[in-house]
């Protein structure tokens, strides 16, 4: 938990105005949710690891032959009916299943708002953090995806930072090429959850993991993680479908006559709605590609990286995620959860979210210069009266400025350096009998 100062603050609050502000113009709507949820929802299987790390509540009026109950029988939760959120996505659902028939068919969200983890605290990874979220409730097909990625690539594009680069993959995927390895479909979830430790462990000691599933199978996967590496450096992997091909061809050995969907992609629609077409998850990245092409801003790409997992089990087709070469860990995720919603409303909704690291992104943004109305400090002398310092800065105030009083100091200087280090562009000495902003000379600090 932080606590953050005037100047941190006011740059916590630029960068919120400038992600909401984009993102309402691409036409999502704010809601908002309680910070506490039920705990069977919280631990439904829906959060992965994530629920391990969940602040729970206890119940109210708890006797202490409940209490020993719990301890005799090891089972804390029982304690528990209530519990702080750890993300804003099962909160999204429970909403969406609540208020469906006041929503439009396809309802676009928009939630910033904190969420809470148990963590160990550390830079970058905090146990209050802030989420800035939008998800697309209701469409099947790919608009939802780009809809996303081009909403957040313009919001990160506005706060300034360059060399981003949003890593896409397909769940489907990776499903097929762990089925084309040989492991066993129950095996893919765990194998998964390995593979997702490749950027900490190696590929080495994802192999060594995955010996414990099918040592033969984890061998394959070995080679062709091996053969990964290379290609993922430099500008990476493009997403077009030549690009997508020749990875198919000469990383995971499928021959020119193979059919690549088939093999690296099952044919199952992401919304299993057979209306809406039935796209493989190799040829829904290459369409993806095509329809991104030439519509993101400058300092923005999209690129393939086949090893991107995302740790949430609750992903059914497209996964991506926001790399920044200022911090060393991901700036933003997210992907498609069909099935999510259904687990609350009893039938599947088609769903698809993108989450913005907040704390991340806010560590490498600064704010702009003249940044909202000009800030004047009054430096006022000791026989000022209070009635004209407030007709003063009653009439500034009126003008559309920010007004502080400030009372002279001996050391004028570092005076001025405080003020203009909180954010204040210029100052006015005011003498005694001062009361009307005529009579001042208002001067730029610096």
């Amino acid at each position: 938990m932080r606590d953050f100062l005037p100047a941190d603050k006011a740059r916590r609050e630029h960068a919120l105005g400038v992600i909401k502000s984009v993102y309402r113009s691409h036409g999502f709507d704010e809601i908002e949710t309680p910070v506490v949820e039920d705990y069977a929802r919280l631990h439904s299987g829906l959060g992965g690891d994530n629920e391990k790390l969940s602040f729970s509540i206890l119940k109210r009026g708890i006797t202490p032959d409940a209490l020993a109950a719990a301890v005799e029988t090891g089972n804390p939760e029982q304690l528990a009916d209530l519990g702080l959120r750890f993300d804003l996505t099962v909160p999204l659902t429970r909403f969406y299943a609540s208020h469906r028939a006041e929503l439009p068919p396809v309802f676009r969200s928009l939630q910033i708002a904190p969420v809470w983890r148990a963590e160990r605290p550390q830079k970058g990874r905090y146990r209050q953090f802030v989420q800035a979220d939008i998800d697309i409730i209701g469409e099947p097909g790919l608009l939802a995806e780009i809809e996303l990625i081009t909403a957040t690539s313009q919001a990160l594009a506005s706060l300034g930072l360059e060399g981003c680069v949003i890593r896409v993959n397909d769940r489907r995927v990776l499903f097929g090429l762990l089925e084309r390895c040989g492991f066993d479909a129950a095996q893919h979830d765990r194998a998964l959850i390995t593979v997702d430790k490749l950027d900490k462990i190696g590929a080495s000691g994802v192999v060594e993991e995955l010996r414990e599933l099918d040592a033969a199978a984890a061998e394959k996967l070995g080679a062709i993680l091996a053969e990964v590496e290379p290609a993922l450096e430099g500008d990476g992997i493009a997403l077009t479908r030549e690009a997508l091909e020749s990875f198919a061809a000469s990383v995971i050995g499928i021959s020119n006559n193979e059919d690549i969907s088939s093999v690296i992609g099952d044919s199952s629609n992401q919304s299993g709605d057979e209306a809406s077409g039935t796209t493989a998850g190799f040829d829904s990245l290459a369409e993806l590609g095509e329809a991104l092409a030439g519509s993101l801003p400058a300092g923005v790409e999209v690129r393939f990286d086949p090893t991107l997992v995302r740790g949430m089990g609750y992903y059914t087709g497209t996964i991506f995620e926001i790399a920044h070469p200022g911090s060393g860990s991901s700036v933003g995720g997210g992907g498609r959860y069909d099935g999510m919603v259904g687990r609350f409303l009893g039938q599947d909704v088609p769903a698809v979210g993108f989450s913005i690291g907040f704390e991340r992104v806010v560590d490498l943004i600064s704010l702009p210069e003249n940044d909202g109305p000009d800030a004047v400090a009054l430096v006022f002398d000791r026989d000022a009266a209070p009635a004209d310092l407030t007709a003063l800065k009653r009439e500034l105030v009126a003008r559309g400025h920010r007004v502080r009083l400030e009372r002279r100091q001996k050391n004028m200087k570092a005076l001025l350096d405080r003020i203009a280090a909180e954010g204040f562009t210029s100052f006015a000495n005011v003498p005694a009998g001062v009361r009307a902003a005529s009579e001042i000379e208002v001067r730029q600090l610096g």
